[in-house]
């Protein structure tokens, strides 16, 4: 499962809608993150509908063919001496910054809306002493959606290049901006509308850091990563449902081949230590990692 646009849920493609919010969140900097409560994605329109110099891409675009077996994306050094990923597309070319909004903006001054939005409620917290009172707006919800759509068109192209710790670095933060959306947003939907697309999340990140470890001649980190990965889909599952989602998810299918295939690789020696966690877990009542676990030491047994 792939994590399509979030503004529409109905729609199953990764790629954002031509509709939506008309503008994007301001880049003016705020005097203080807990000012801007009632509406923080107004935009400037001068800023959207300022037109840059004119330029013929011809010439770039046929320097990079598209189809065959040529790569589609990228990583370069722009004019500036800053790493950008860019991605080829059948009717362009997609320039993605490495660090922050993948877009370059810098909205009320932050790296990014998840950012500014996160230092909100920092600032309500010491003030409130609480959450309470802390909402987003939909309009807010929105525009965390969009720019998640574009840490996740970035995520994609790292991991195809290989850039497993930016991988982590991006999943990492589309999750955090679920949390907020779900824990603050101001509708019903608002707060749940993400939910469908955080197994996917989950698995793109637990395959990153399973990718470190191995790189690393670590198979053990790379196991934990994939059960820490397991384990937060289950609990995903029973708190959100479907009924039986757990075991027809597609990540958790991938993910445990990920892991039957990891196991091998563990040194004798840690069939004692999956059995002590094993043993540990049953007596703790953790039933959902113990059966992580008896699956393991079944994998080490064929």
């Amino acid at each position: 499962m792939h994590e399509p646009d979030p503004n529409n849920p109905d729609h199953d493609s990764p790629h954002p809608s031509e509709g939506g919010e008309p503008g994007h969140p301001s880049d003016r900097k705020s005097p203080s993150p807990d000012l801007a409560n009632a509406d923080s994605s107004h935009s400037s329109r001068a800023d959207d509908t300022a037109a840059g110099p004119e330029a013929d891409l011809t010439e770039t675009l046929r320097s990079w063919p598209i189809g065959g077996n040529r790569p589609t994306v990228r990583m370069i050094r722009t004019a500036t001496g800053e790493r950008a990923v860019q991605v080829r597309l059948e009717l362009g070319i997609l320039q993605l910054a490495l660090n922050g909004r993948p877009d370059g903006r810098r909205p009320h001054g932050a790296d990014s809306l998840l950012d500014w939005h996160i230092a909100r409620l920092e600032a309500h917290r010491q003030r409130a002493g609480s959450d309470e009172g802390m909402h987003l707006t939909s309009k807010e919800c929105d525009a965390l959606r969009d720019e998640g759509v574009q840490v996740y068109h970035r995520y994609v192209a790292l991991f195809a290049l290989e850039e497993y710790e930016a991988v982590v670095r991006d999943t990492g933060r589309n999750l955090r901006m679920f949390d907020l959306c779900r824990d603050f947003g101001a509708s019903q939907g608002d707060r749940t509308v993400l939910e469908q697309f955080r197994p996917f999340v989950v698995m793109m990140r637990a395959r990153a850091e399973a990718a470190i470890g191995i790189a690393g001649g670590d198979a053990r980190q790379a196991l934990l990563a994939v059960e820490r990965a397991l384990a937060e889909l289950r609990t995903h599952f029973d708190d959100n449902g479907p009924m039986g989602g757990f075991e027809q998810s597609s990540e958790v299918t991938l993910l445990r081949g990920m892991r039957d295939a990891l196991v091998p690789r563990l040194p004798t020696s840690q069939r004692s230590e999956l059995e002590e966690r094993l043993r540990r877990a049953v007596n703790a009542e953790n039933f959902e990692l113990a059966a992580i676990l008896r699956d393991e030491l079944r994998a080490l047994d064929h």
